[in-house]
């Protein structure tokens, strides 16, 4: 059922190894068993979950050498990642294999990105915001409605408890880059608060190669600076009851290569092509006990994306969104739990090629109900979705866990999912259908999913494999109105003379992910490898930009007052193009050197150098990355100030 296609050899045998011995070489410690959210709606632990849960926390983020959300991301959750160039550039992103827009991105519970292309922009969100990530890989329409069919990443920002607390780091690197970041957090009563301010810069490098195909290439370099802020405030009037306050702001400036087209259609890449996006992201929410067995949680939140592109001239796009939750928590005992949740979502488009600003609304129930008997546990849920311009859409999901031993469980869970049309498929002028129009409505893409996972841990051991299958159908592509004489073909309607949005495809998507992390004393290692065969079902091509395996591996040592790592990742080949003009991709590795002093209690400095190999990285066809890039700073952390 679950056989890979396209393998291609992978120079990371050492790390296939590590993932097979590491659980034989347990020690007698315990570690903390991490509470996720996104798993079922509500917190729960890690070891009780039947889904497939990666926990990204605070240390591995402020400890790493990722460059971005994107590469964090990357690292530590097996997503595979295309990036049009260095950081800051515009990303897409792979859960499993699915598209960019078969993801649900939240942040504090609240759905981001651009409805326009139906993702998120990882690039204008900086790392010294967040506090954790979760990563919830597979089906989740049941409990995140449209787009989670890859699954759910779902971003938490800093919360203040605890004496005051005052955080900050700067630093400078190569390529003209510096960053800085300055938070303040805490409690004071039945007061909480956190805030943090960030800013980035850098000169970058050229996103694009020399000669590339489209005439595009401009020897300038491709900078960014990127600002943002965050604040969370939160007052408890009585015990168990919170009512909470978030904002986060980031503004990205960031320069890219593109061309301008005379009459003739010949390129000219001399204009300053920038990509200006604004993001906000606020809520209002309360959590309360009820009663000892009923807990209930009402959040408000927006969510605005507002982006301006372009050269000599510019493109606006803008996506608000609001979005109101009421949820309750219904315990049963220490064991058991139903959730129920009314959901309704507000999107409205606007920007300079829509003639007016189309909207929809969706409205939604959903059920999820949890449970644990003796070595058994049981997730089922569901959820209707009913959208202004798509209709209605009932989605499921059932999963069970069973404790063959103590730390070994088996687990299995399957689901349906949808995914929505975006506003440009919808309404874009000579490509969106609109809602309605006879004979050629989009429907949503339709995804059922299975997957079949083990997972072991014994104190300072944890080994996970999960295998699953996901097939896709209704895709949602470009169909050709005119064959190669420029004749129609009837297949979009009146008035789009070369093409239009269709569901014209169907996608076959299966895998095996493989995590294992070991600590021995001083060192800890952690590997994750990624296997994928993502293919279109009716062509047999492997899906553009999905590399057939992606591993990497991470080494952390510290004594005293030094702490140090290496971090090791390798990207198999991908294919980047159209089956008739397919351009292969080659694999690409990246080692990546830290180190860090404590040469005071509150203050740390701290080394890195990325790309330490300096081997060449191409992202995507004709674009490149950074090469080798050294950083030095210093950090200060100090409690109870």
């Amino acid at each position: 059922m679950f056989i890979l296609r396209n393998r291609q050899r992978t120079p990371l045998a050492a790390l296939r190894l590590l993932l097979l011995v590491l659980p034989l070489s347990a020690t007698a410690q315990t570690r903390f068993d991490p509470v996720v959210i996104t798993a079922t709606r509500e917190p729960q632990a890690l070891s009780r979950s039947s889904a497939d849960v990666v926990v990204i926390d605070a240390e591995t983020i402020r400890n790493g050498t990722a460059d971005s959300v994107e590469d964090l991301l990357r690292r530590a959750a097996g997503v595979q990642i295309s990036r049009n160039g260095g950081p800051g550039q515009t990303s897409g992103y792979f859960v499993r294999g699915t598209g960019t827009s078969s993801t649900v991105v939240l942040v504090d519970g609240v759905r981001v990105g651009s409805a326009t292309l139906g993702q998120a922009e990882f690039e204008a969100l900086s790392l010294a915001q967040i506090d954790r990530i979760e990563v919830l890989r597979g089906p989740a329409s049941s409990l995140y409605g449209a787009d989670a069919v890859g699954g759910v990443i779902q971003i938490f920002t800093r919360r203040g408890e605890g004496a005051p607390r005052i955080t900050g780091a700067a630093a400078i690197g190569g390529h003209r880059s510096r960053q800085g970041d300055l938070g303040v957090s805490g409690s004071q009563g039945p007061f909480d608060y956190a805030v943090s301010l960030a800013a980035e810069k850098s000169d970058g490098v050229s996103a694009v190669r020399p000669g590339d195909v489209f005439g595009t290439f401009n020897p300038d370099d491709d900078g960014f600076s990127r600002k943002s802020g965050s604040l969370r405030l939160g007052y408890a009037p009585a015990a168990g009851h919170r009512i909470g306050v978030s904002l986060l702001e980031t503004r990205l400036n960031s320069q890219y290569d593109s061309a301008e087209y005379d009459a003739e259609f010949n390129p000219d890449p001399s204009p300053d092509f920038r990509n200006r996006l604004k993001t906000r992201v606020a809520s209002l929410d309360y959590r309360g006990a009820v009663t000892s067995n009923w807990t209930t949680t009402v959040q408000l939140g927006s969510s605005i994306d507002d982006a301006r592109s372009g050269g000599s001239t510019t493109t606006r796009f803008k996506t608000e969104r609001e979005q109101a939750t009421w949820q309750n928590a219904l315990a049963f005992g220490p064991d058991q739990q139903l959730v129920l949740a009314y959901e309704h979502l507000r999107e409205r488009a606007s920007g300079d090629a829509f003639t007016d600003a189309p909207k929809r609304h969706n409205n939604a129930l959903a059920a999820g109900y949890s449970g644990r008997f003796d070595a058994f546990g049981v997730q089922a849920d569901v959820r209707h979705d009913d959208n202004s311009a798509y209709g209605g859409n009932t989605t499921y999901r059932g999963g069970l866990s069973y404790e063959l031993v103590r730390g070994l469980k088996l687990r299995v869970l399957g689901g349906t999912t949808f995914r929505a049309p975006t506003f440009n498929d919808l309404f874009y002028p000579d490509y969106g259908i609109p809602p309605g129009t006879p004979g050629f409505a989009i429907k949503p893409e339709r995804g059922r999913s299975i997957e079949i996972g083990a997972s072991w841990e014994s104190g300072d051991t944890r080994a996970s494999v999960t295998a699953y299958r996901n097939k896709v159908k209704d895709l949602i592509n470009y169909e050709p109105n005119v064959d190669e004489n420029f004749e129609p073909l009837g297949l979009c309607p009146p008035g789009y003379p070369f093409g239009c949005a269709r569901n014209v495809g169907r996608a076959r998507l299966q895998g095996v992910s493989l995590a294992a992390s070991q600590r021995w004393g001083a060192l800890e290692l952690s590997g994750n490898v990624e296997f994928l065969d993502a293919t279109d079902s009716d062509t047999g091509y492997r899906l553009n930009r999905r590399a057939a395996h992606q591993e990497s591996l991470a080494a952390t040592w510290t004594a005293g007052a030094w702490n140090a790592g290496a971090a090791f990742v390798f990207v198999g080949a991908r294919p980047d193009g159209t089956p008739d003009t397919t351009f292969q991709l080659g694999g690409y590795g990246v080692l990546d050197l830290r180190a860090a002093w404590r040469f005071l209690p509150q203050w740390r400095l701290e080394a890195k150098l990325l790309n330490a190999l300096d081997h060449r990285i191409e992202p995507l066809r004709d674009y490149q990355g950074l090469g080798r890039q050294a950083w030095i700073g210093v950090r200060f952390d100090g409690q109870g100030l």
